[in-house]
């Protein structure tokens, strides 16, 4: 899904005054546009619907849990045109960038909540790995089919290997995709965004994502201890780390391969992640993409 294309889902879609006017904020797993106070989120295809619709369930949740949290604009996902829509409220605009600690300090409220009650809201356990069979379909003949079998095996052995683990946490709610980007830092403070990923889970798997941010992508190491010492525990101290993440690291290299068709850039990201893994090479610097 293109920019166009999600243009021509969002007219459809009726939910803006003057859908012309709507600005892309970001083109993923979804393309969000911003219009006056509303966001509205254009899921790539029907397999997001129902994630879509939890994803608007756990924020009612939320903020009747008093945790802050974007919030739903409408109940409802709509199915247009084979794609998910949802409306927001629009935050107001960020007074500065989000940090490390603020992610942690907005993650120990989360890791603190007991599972939802009742059985309107299930949270499902944290797929990691669940989309990379999706985009490598995507990727098509893009990627090397054997960069694809080679994914596809190391996360069949990595799905095995987490499914075996010992948590040192007491499971429960995560946010499933713990980065600042997913953090926005307006005047009443910090405030997560993109909850589709929430999950019932290893409380390490939210960690993970910031230890693999050090040691991948270039996060300084000051501030990924005020992340560690705001939340109050290293997870690279646990047994279980190197597993979790090499599980994301593979998600990782999956979802950059979805944007390969196309794009020489994801191309190049992609070839440079599944490079150095299969060299066993972790000093290798990875690029957000």
């Amino acid at each position: 899904m293109d920019e166009t294309r999600a243009r021509q889902v969002l007219a459809a879609a009726g939910v803006l005054p003057d859908e012309r006017a709507a600005r892309l904020l970001s083109l993923g797993e979804n393309a969000v546009f911003a219009a006056d106070a509303l966001v509205v989120k254009v899921g790539r295809d029907a397999e997001l619907l129902g994630r879509a619709r939890r994803e608007l369930a756990i924020a009612h949740w939320l903020a009747g849990a008093g945790v802050p949290a974007v919030r739903a604009a409408t109940d409802e996902a709509l199915l247009v045109d084979g794609h998910p829509v949802t409306v927001w409220h629009r935050m107001p605009d960020a007074v500065r960038p989000a940090e490390p600690g603020d992610l942690a300090e907005l993650l120990r409220l989360v890791h603190a909540l007991p599972l939802p009650p009742g059985p309107s809201l299930q949270l499902p356990p944290r797929d990691l790995l669940g989309g990379v069979e999706r985009w490598l379909r995507l990727a098509g003949e893009a990627i090397d089919p054997a960069d694809a079998a080679y994914l596809r095996e190391r996360r069949d052995g990595f799905a095995t290997a987490a499914a075996a683990l010992t948590p040192h946490l007491p499971p429960g709610p995560i946010h499933g995709d713990a980065l600042p980007r997913n953090v926005h830092i307006g005047p009443g403070g910090p405030v997560l965004v993109d909850l589709e990923t929430f999950s019932a889970d290893l409380r390490e798997h939210d960690l993970v994502v910031m230890a693999l941010s050090h040691d991948r992508y270039g996060l300084p190491s000051e501030a990924y201890a005020s992340f560690t010492d705001t939340y109050g525990w290293d997870v690279r101290e646990w047994d279980g780390c190197a597993v979790l993440r090499g599980a994301r690291e593979t998600a990782s290299c999956a979802w950059v391969a979805q944007h390969a068709p196309g794009n020489p850039k994801a191309l190049a990201e992609f070839r440079r992640r599944v490079a150095s893994l299969r060299d066993g090479d972790e000093t290798v610097r990875w690029y957000p993409f």
